[in-house]
């Protein structure tokens, strides 16, 4: 008897904790699973169409990458797809300016701080950060990647309305000969190098903005304006794969 006790005992502690542990798995769903799982944009957006922002003030990129020169050139490829969205984007070149002349130019310094002066002095409903964590060419395997993560945070109220991120990744090798001799291999191996330098990172940059970018609830000015938030949303992280 009190071995058959002990049994039922350890029985149901096992189940018990078998239940504990799929009720704390089904409670950790990702963004992306709650999407898959039938949210609409409304749901997934809630707070940026409570608040309905205009005007959205592009902050310079974080740039986390090793080449030094991507944060300059990524700025220029968002005032597009933002405004194509709907939304009155602050001239770039101007607030580009204007934050580096008011040592402004680390979004860093303000991604996690209160952004209300932003919307006191510019009059911009929201900002835009972006992080970009990969602007890399690979020789080895002839590849390019660009990563770009994506925050719009309220300058009221410093909530985040939108975080999203997207890979692009180019695959630039080239496999023009049958690969049976020598020489054909050194030209395959050379040709693919070639193609891996000559790659744009703006034509990726770019692809990249308008893929993730167009899930944002459509702004004021756009003609969905206010009929999209049944729709479904995209992914949280979008990975797009291309080839040169």
């Amino acid at each position: 008897m009190k071995i058959n006790a002990l049994s039922k005992a350890l029985l149901t502690g096992a189940l018990l904790c078998a239940s504990l542990l799929l009720s704390s798995c089904l409670s950790m769903l990702t963004e992306e699973e709650n999407f898959m799982s039938g949210a609409t944009k409304g749901e997934a957006y809630r707070q940026f169409y409570e608040e309905k922002p205009v005007v959205l003030l592009i902050m310079p990129p974080i740039n986390n990458s090793a080449n030094v020169d991507a944060k300059d050139y990524f700025y220029t490829t968002l005032s597009v797809p933002l405004a194509e969205a709907g939304y009155y984007v602050l001239p770039p070149n101007l607030m580009l300016e204007v934050l580096q002349r008011e040592s402004a130019y680390d979004a860093e310094m303000f991604i996690d701080g209160d952004l209300s002066q932003f919307h006191e002095i510019f009059g911009a409903d929201a900002a835009v950060f972006t992080t970009i964590t990969a602007w890399t060419k690979s020789l080895l395997d002839s590849s390019v990647t660009v990563k770009i993560e994506y925050l719009i945070k309220s300058t009221r109220t410093n909530e985040v309305l939108y975080t999203k991120s997207g890979i692009v990744i180019t695959d630039a090798s080239q496999n023009l000969s049958s690969g049976e001799s020598l020489v054909g291999s050194l030209a395959d191996i050379f040709l693919s190098a070639l193609s891996t330098m000559l790659t744009d990172y703006m034509d990726m940059a770019v692809i990249c903005n308008n893929r993730v970018l167009s899930d944002l609830p459509a702004g004021k000015y756009s003609p969905n304006y206010g009929s999209d938030a049944s729709r479904r949303p995209t992914n949280s992280t979008i990975t797009i794969n291309l080839k040169n």
